[in-house]
């Protein structure tokens, strides 16, 4: 049965192609099952039948159904539903495997926890003596990070509308993948950045180029603006058309700080936990944000869009990927997401948010009673799992989940345990402190435009585990 929510921002249209996409996904319309026909479509949610036709029309474009011989559509046989993978052979994390994907890096950490911690080995970056200039009363951290198969999507809508700008958003990610962890120990100034670019050539030209630098120089720009001292110190660009097929995108910061400036996310129990948004449109954002980041974007990017992008640009992806798993949701780029004023490319496309000027806000008003912040990119709401000892993490006060995370939701069947666990469904950030402190980090973040609540807080255990309470009202248990 189709229902219309008539307040949606969403189009008519769109709401009924999300649904059947919903009953493909969940295993209701089974691969090579007939639809009903679109008069009784039409009859049964009462609409016109040119709008079920513009709704089975997109889903026939994105592959997930197919015309019959002068008798209406029926599921593609291609299609293998998310509902035949149940939830105890982890759904999400298989389809994140089978793409070459880890969502929890166990094997990453296993090699790196082995490794020297560094001077504050509860820090949330490594931190080291200071090696560059010699101050024993120093530090240096140095930092790589990058803005992932976000790059894939932005080449995606670059051929599709052919519109370079676009990169300037990815230079944007690769940067604030950095400088945000680089916050979460207190770094805020005489940041020096190197920017990484592999390329595809004869697919990524020189206009794509001039983008991804003049956008990550106009960033830094702004950055500078609100009082956070980064700068340009350069970069590679690398053409390895036989590694890509289209454009990655990696930068490197580095930064000597004082010791005694260090935060060394020192969680005990009893502390409050605050989260910044990650949606929204801060004062200092030229736009909209979706709130997506850039963690997850490789799931997201399959299980959102259709299969059109893999016929019409095979190097965007790889080749050996299964079928059912390769570009195989419902949506184009320039699709309308529901719940939102945004196109799903759009808010696939977000630039991640940096809280730098929030954050320098808050170390000059109040960092010696920060007790730790934590970036919530890598393992999402889980991140706060890796610090601290003996520390019950609850949140039970979780912000409303974005738009992009429940179109994600949908159209993967991903579970709600996994999605908290690869993307940050609401906030990116989050502040340690008192409780007593609470307001005056909502105050600051709001004066900035950014929504902020308390989300949680700490309490004694004998070993780290998080009780997370989901938007549903259900109690998710990690690890």
């Amino acid at each position: 049965m189709i229902t219309i929510d008539n307040e949606s921002s969403s189009p008519i249209y769109q709401q009924v192609a999300d649904q059947i996409h919903f009953a493909i996904n969940t295993g209701a319309l089974k691969p090579g099952e007939a639809l009903p026909s679109i008069r009784k479509l039409a009859a049964s949610a009462g609409l016109a039948s040119n709008t079920i036709v513009k709704a089975l029309k997109s889903l026939e474009s994105s592959g997930l159904i197919e015309a019959k011989d002068r008798s209406g559509y029926k599921v593609s046989k291609t299609m293998t539903p998310n509902h035949l993978e149940t939830q105890e052979s982890s759904p999400a994390s298989n389809r994140y495997q089978a793409r070459g994907v880890s969502a929890e890096k166990t094997e990453v950490h296993s090699v790196v926890d082995k490794l020297d911690p560094g001077l504050f080995p509860g820090a949330f970056c490594k931190i080291t003596e200071d090696y560059l200039s010699g101050d024993p009363a120093k530090c240096n951290i140095i930092h790589a990070d990058g803005s992932g198969t976000k790059s894939v999507i932005a080449y995606l809508e670059y051929k599709e509308s052919g519109d370079a700008s676009v990169f300037e958003g990815i230079a944007q990610d690769s940067i604030v993948m950095n400088l945000d962890d680089l916050l979460c120990i207190g770094a805020t100034g005489r940041i020096l950045l190197s920017n990484t670019i592999n390329r595809h050539a004869s697919n990524c030209p020189g206009e794509v180029i001039k983008a991804l630098i003049e956008g990550g120089e106009k960033f830094m720009q702004q950055l500078r603006d609100q009082g956070v001292q980064i700068y340009p110190g350069g970069g590679e660009t690398a053409d390895v058309g036989d590694l890509t097929g289209t454009v990655v995108v990696d930068s490197c910061a580095v930064s000597i700080v004082r010791k005694s400036d260090i935060i060394e996310n020192r969680i005990i129990p009893d502390l409050a936990i605050v989260g910044l948004a990650s949606s929204g449109r801060s004062s200092y954002e030229q736009s909209e944000n979706s709130g997506i980041g850039s963690n997850g974007l490789t799931s997201a990017r399959h299980d959102m869009l259709s299969h059109y992008y893999a016929e019409t640009y095979p190097e965007s992806y790889d080749s050996s990927l299964p079928k059912n798993l390769t570009y195989c949701g419902p949506y184009k780029l320039d699709h309308a997401l529901s719940g939102s004023e945004q196109t799903v490319g759009q808010a696939l496309l977000s630039p991640t948010r940096s809280y730098a000027p929030v954050i320098l806000e808050l170390l000059n008003l109040m960092k010696r009673e920060i007790n730790a912040i934590v970036h919530c990119s890598g393992g999402a709401q889980t991140k706060c799992l890796r610090f601290g000892k003996g520390i019950h993490f609850v949140k039970n006060n979780l912000m409303s989940v974005p738009a992009v995370f429940n179109a994600i939701q949908t159209a993967s069947g991903t579970t709600m345990k996994e999605m908290y666990k690869v993307f940050n469904m609401g906030h990116r950030m989050e502040l340690y402190v008192p409780h007593r402190r609470v307001q005056e980090v909502i105050d600051v973040a709001t004066a900035f435009g950014i929504n902020a609540q308390q989300i949680g807080h700490t309490e004694a255990a004998r070993e780290n585990h998080l009780s997370l309470v989901d938007h549903l009202g259900k109690t998710i248990q990690y690890p």
